[in-house]
């Protein structure tokens, strides 16, 4: 149940918006710890720590630049505990698997934050031809609502 860096094993975060060729991550930032998981296993569930825990601390990352640092810190707050990144996976049996799946998620988590905000959205007028529609169904509602009331007396 100690801290232990990953050996050799850089996170490759692929292009997409927001980063035009990519990242990578090194090893020496990234510090999984191993836990005993729960779920199934059958008899080697109380014996084998296949539980991973993935941290990275994206203040003092050096593979990003200050306006990335900022983006990447604002859009993972739900994921940070004192600053840093925790991913959990205990979904698979194995260690080795819940390992990628911790780094599948960190890279796909990375890869989200540092998208730049989608542009903001322009307002546009309606058409004609739709607002003639609009008031033209609420015309006929109107009608078919009114040929429900009561009829009135014509005496007077």
């Amino acid at each position: 149940m100690h801290p232990q860096d990953a050996a050799g094993l850089d996170l490759v975060v692929p292009p997409g918006p927001g980063l035009r060729h990519g990242l990578v991550v090194p090893a020496g930032e990234l510090v999984e710890r191993f836990t005993r998981a729960g779920g199934p296993g059958g008899q080697g569930v109380n014996t084998t720590d296949s539980r991973v825990e993935l941290w990275w601390d994206p203040g003092t990352s050096s593979v990003l630049d200050d306006a990335q640092r900022e983006r990447a810190t604002a859009a993972l707050t739900a994921y940070l505990v004192g600053g840093r990144v925790r991913i959990v996976a205990a979904e698979h049996r194995s260690q080795r698997r819940n390992r990628r799946a911790a780094r599948d998620r960190l890279a796909e988590l990375l890869r989200e934050a540092l998208a730049p905000p989608p542009p903001p959205r322009r307002r546009t007028r309606p058409t004609r031809g739709s607002q003639r529609r609009r008031l033209e169904s609420k015309r006929q509602r109107s009608d078919l609502k009114a040929g429900r009331a009561r009829p009135r007396p014509e005496g007077g």
